[in-house]
């Protein structure tokens, strides 16, 4: 999963991904700064477009005074105010911009993946499983999310194109047999990664805990140490709302990580650096299309720089 190896393709597909919300974020700049100081009204015009591009008010504050501190007063240009953003934004970035690592002395490694339907959880499942299939690890798939007929055969389809294990029961099945007898195949084979997809049904908050904690309870039976991960796939269409889901599901259970997908779906890329800044969770990746080759391990500083529309 070298980002070396990819990072020119990849680069353009995210920052094409992301044209929405840097245009949006470099239109409104430009507005602000042309031939003009930076004074207290202008400050305070930078952190409004800040906080209408989704990076939250007390990171849009923090963002907007840093360029204040150096540059007040001073005639500045729109490359130079997001030259400065980018590279504070990288800063909030940096230290949660951590690919998923595999633990090789869980054989497998248990990774459970819960969200709200509609997130891209179950193609964000098959999309990490070719991705660790391609650096020849193991992975089995689980199909825990027992309530949705069509995403029990959207992980067959991926586990059959990615070469991955597949355990799956009948829809209507218990998710917790689904998850205990996958963790069973996997140790029998000897499975570097397991990765359980389950169901995001939040209208009762109350069974989707018990169905969760349940999944968790019989995982241990066999290893105490289950799951080792728990990600939690955002789309970054629902702009804030995705702050009420992170805070929702770690009442549920114990979130590891986040993957953000659907960011070319509207202009509000910016929330990841708002994420990012509140809850400091690991970012694993993030995805910008439907095809398998879109979703990579996160980078702070190609994130930013694709979110200010600027140059790699």
């Amino acid at each position: 999963m070298s980002e070396t190896a990819t990072t020119g393709g990849w680069f353009g597909r995210l920052r094409a991904g992301l044209s929405r919300s840097s245009t949006k974020l470099g239109q409104s700049i430009g507005a602000i700064f042309t031939g003009r100081k930076l004074d207290d009204a202008a400050v305070e015009e930078l952190e409004e477009v800040l906080i209408a591009a989704d990076l939250g008010v007390a990171t849009a504050a923090r963002l907007a005074g840093n360029v204040a501190a150096t540059r007040f007063d001073k005639t500045v240009s729109d490359d130079e105010v997001r030259e400065a953003l980018a590279a504070d934004i990288a800063g909030i970035l940096d230290p949660v911009a951590r690919p998923l690592a595999i633990d090789g002395a869980h054989r497998p490694h248990v990774v459970l993946v819960v969200g709200v339907n509609g997130t891209g959880k179950t193609t964000t499942i098959g999309k990490l499983a070719r991705l660790y299939r391609e650096v020849g690890m193991s992975v089995m798939l689980a199909a825990a999310d027992t309530f949705r007929a069509a995403a029990i055969e959207q992980l067959g389809v991926w586990a059959e194109r990615t070469g991955a294990g597949f355990v799956a029961k009948d829809p209507g099945a218990d998710p917790a047999a689904v998850a205990f007898e996958a963790l069973e195949e996997a140790r029998t084979h000897g499975t570097d990664l397991l990765l359980v997809d389950t169901a995001g049904r939040l209208h009762n908050k109350a069974e989707l805990m018990a169905q969760l904690q349940k999944v968790i309870r019989v995982l241990r039976k066999l290893d105490p140490d289950a799951p080792h991960d728990c990600i939690l796939v955002l789309d970054a269409t629902t702009g804030q709302n995705a702050h009420a889901q992170v805070e929702t599901f770690r009442d549920l259970t114990d979130v590891t990580g986040l993957v953000v997908t659907k960011l070319d779906g509207s202009a509000r890329g910016g929330v990841i650096v708002a994420l990012a800044d509140r809850f400091g969770l690991p970012i694993h990746a993030v995805g910008v299309g439907e095809g398998a080759d879109d979703l990579r391990p996160f980078d702070a500083r190609t994130f930013a720089r694709g979110l200010l529309g600027l140059a790699a």
